[in-house]
């Protein structure tokens, strides 16, 4: 499914659409270049499953838990420049009980479990985000309806 969104609220509410249908256990793969808009969507995903406090890409911590009505993990790769099974062991406590977002996941793609979504952002104009959404049928379905 591709999509444009043309605010960073539209951004958050087309994720919040998406999260409305996952669980613990569920994985969102997010690429894009910088400035694309990945953390934007984790943020509008975070606010549908029940986070309410401030969410900041974890570039430079590699991984944030949010508690929430589901707890999320949102990992960002960006910072690796390989990975390697002590990456894995690193990472594999944020994928436990709680709904993972996996930004920059071309790093970790061999180690990673299998995504419910993949989300690709590619960043059109100043605030216009074309999405290109690989998703299970009843996310796909989901989104297509615009109900949460």
């Amino acid at each position: 499914m591709r999509v444009s969104t043309s605010s960073p609220e539209e951004t958050e509410r087309l994720a919040a659409l998406l999260a409305a249908g996952l669980a613990p256990g569920d994985v969102v793969t997010v690429s894009g270049e910088l400035g694309a808009g990945k953390t934007t969507f984790v943020r509008g995903a975070c606010r549908a499953l029940g986070v309410r406090g401030r969410v900041t890409s974890p570039t430079f911590t590699v991984g944030h838990r949010y508690r929430g009505r589901v707890d999320v993990s949102h990992l960002d790769l960006f910072r690796y420049t390989g990975f390697a099974a002590p990456d894995w062991a690193d990472l594999e406590p944020y994928f436990e009980g709680a709904v993972c977002f996996v930004e920059w996941p071309e790093v970790g793609a061999s180690w990673l479990p299998l995504a419910r979504a993949d989300v690709s952002l590619t960043h059109r104009a100043e605030h216009v985000r074309e999405l290109e959404i690989t998703a299970e049928p009843d996310l796909i379905e989901r989104l297509g309806s615009g109900r949460a």
